[in-house]
């Protein structure tokens, strides 16, 4: 059995807005402020924006920073700023992200996550569970195949991006956010690095998001992108074998789910563009954690 950490875990919020929802955020604030666990840190980064004033004025506990970055480099780009502030803090041992729309519904998340990385060192990435204000998980949002309970919780091979906890200590060996991605699998792809290391995957379905019941294609840009993160997540992060299993699983899967003509064109363009610009660094995954996340029930060609 694995050693306790000597030291009870440090927690940050990293919170990431497009200036465009200002009520949602303050009430998150607010319930983030209502925990009976205070964060070390507070981390509010203004996504290509200035941030309103609620994120100057409001009365939150710990230490606030704010960050206002010129240009919107995406979900992932905006979390990787948040990151790089805390590390120059040096002093914090999880970040917990949350979705500028959602909510803390519960006083104990913040609690309930430090004491999961209390005890396990090992343990990488906690997954909440997204429910709308009626209490409905949609199905894309249980990470598992096949599985339509989402509470349902335990050891899983992915992990959802609007709220989320992530350990600084794993992030030091995968590295950070694709934010090159901007937006759609981005999640998948800090998974499976998380996965190749040896860092558990842990869906939570007691920590609770409250988030508004959404569709990802309400994106202008969503079946281009989601369709050309697929093919880097493919081509940076899988066996050469696999690489063609995995995308073509996929694309019969989407050739028989979309309905729209107009989307349709935009994912074929999306698929070209991953096959033709340059994925990035690629780094295989071990046929050991292809092994490992075929147990966990979600093979990576699926």
């Amino acid at each position: 059995m694995e050693a306790r950490r000597t030291r009870e875990p440090r927690i940050a919020v990293a919170v990431v807005t497009m200036g465009n929802r200002p009520d949602e955020v303050d009430a998150l604030l607010k319930s983030v402020a209502a925990q009976d666990l205070a964060p070390a840190r507070i981390v509010i980064v203004g996504n290509g924006c200035r941030l309103p004033e609620f994120a100057r004025r409001l009365s939150l506990p710990g230490e606030v920073t704010t960050v206002e970055l010129d240009e919107n480099l995406g979900c992932p780009g905006g979390r990787n700023a948040a990151l790089a502030r805390l590390r120059e803090f040096g002093d914090v041992d999880v970040v917990v992200d949350l979705d500028d729309d959602g909510l803390l519904v519960d006083a104990d998340v913040l609690r309930r996550v430090r004491d999961l990385y209390a005890a396990d060192p090992r343990l990488g990435i906690v997954g909440f569970r997204i429910a709308d204000e009626n209490g409905e998980t949609q199905q894309r949002h249980v990470p598992r195949v096949g599985s339509a309970d989402p509470m349902r919780g335990g050891y899983v091979t992915g992990f959802l991006g609007g709220g989320h906890a992530l350990g600084m200590p794993m992030l030091e060996q995968t590295g950070d956010w694709p934010a090159e991605f901007f937006f759609a699998h981005e999640e998948t792809d800090l998974a499976w690095r998380a996965a190749d290391a040896g860092w558990k995957i842990l869906y939570a379905p007691e920590l609770l998001l409250r988030h508004p019941k959404t569709s990802p294609a309400r994106h202008a840009i969503y079946y281009r992108v989601t369709a050309r993160n697929r093919v880097w997540l493919a081509r940076r992060r899988l066996p050469l074998a696999l690489i063609p299993v995995h995308l073509g699983v996929w694309a019969l899967l989407t050739l028989v789910r979309t309905r729209s003509a107009a989307g349709l064109r935009a994912w074929l363009g999306g698929f070209a563009e991953g096959l033709r610009r340059p994925a990035g660094e690629r780094r295989p995954m071990r046929w050991r954690t292809v092994w490992r996340l075929t147990r966990l029930g979600r093979p990576p060609i699926i």
